[in-house]
């Protein structure tokens, strides 16, 4: 019963140049979400999946594993995650390995993970055999049953419900709840992936509220530093 952590870092980024090497809260941004993996106690293998030379120096510095170089084909700007997964578990079959018993998704992008998490996640998919996949939600800014589509006359047609309905002119907190996909952390069972999906129809949800910081723009760097603070994340 072995589960592999995934870290996926390439070396190209537009929003913010060498984005997975940025220091955040006095260390590459990379080196949180390797952290989080090592401290827990469910994960027995980190692998970072990088094609660049100067991100598997500091990934294998810090404590992670980096046994193969990502191909540059897939290192593009419009890769999805799922051939960079299938590309991973590949290795490891063509390596003589196993493929492990789940995989963790942890994204450099979103470093403030509370300790502890990591585990609470594994250990719940775990407990669900039926899911094919555990993916962290937070509650959504803004309700799905108040946005449109224009269509081709220009007219609104509400994205949710119907016109007659109109659930858009209800307060929110007579709305339905409504969870976004954070990005804070996924677990995946193998075969999910290597089937052609990083989720699978059945994905458990592990409710996150404060939502994480996912780093995308300079701007939220800051946001990231404060998450973290002096002593790192807290517990989950």
């Amino acid at each position: 019963m072995s589960v592999l952590a995934l870290v996926p870092a390439r070396g190209g980024s537009r929003g913010i140049p060498r984005k997975n090497l940025v220091p955040v809260a006095g260390r590459p941004l990379i080196e949180w979400s390797i952290e989080a993996a090592l401290r827990s106690r469910t994960v027995d293998r980190v692998i970072v999946s990088t094609d660049d030379p100067e991100i598997a120096a500091i990934a294998r510095a810090a404590g992670a594993d980096v046994p193969f170089q990502r191909p540059a084909e897939l290192a593009g700007d419009l890769v999805t995650d799922l051939p960079v997964f299938q590309h991973a578990l590949r290795w490891l079959v063509a390596d003589g390995g196993d493929l492990p018993e789940l995989v963790v998704h942890l994204r450099p992008t979103s470093p403030a993970r509370p300790a502890g998490l990591v585990d609470l996640a594994v250990e719940a998919l775990r407990a669900a055999p039926g899911a094919t996949s555990l993916r962290s939600v937070s509650p959504s800014p803004v309700t799905p049953w108040k946005l449109y589509d224009i269509g081709p006359d220009g007219y609104l047609a509400p994205l949710l419900g119907t016109l007659e309905a109109e659930a858009f002119n209800q307060p929110r907190q007579a709305l339905p709840p409504a969870w976004v996909h954070d990005g804070v952390i996924d677990v995946v069972r193998p075969a999910v992936v290597l089937a052609g999906s990083m989720s699978g129809p059945r994905m458990l949800a592990l409710r996150t509220p404060g939502g994480g910081v996912d780093i995308d723009r300079p701007e939220d760097l800051a946001a990231a530093e404060a998450a973290l603070g002096p002593d790192g994340p807290s517990s989950a």
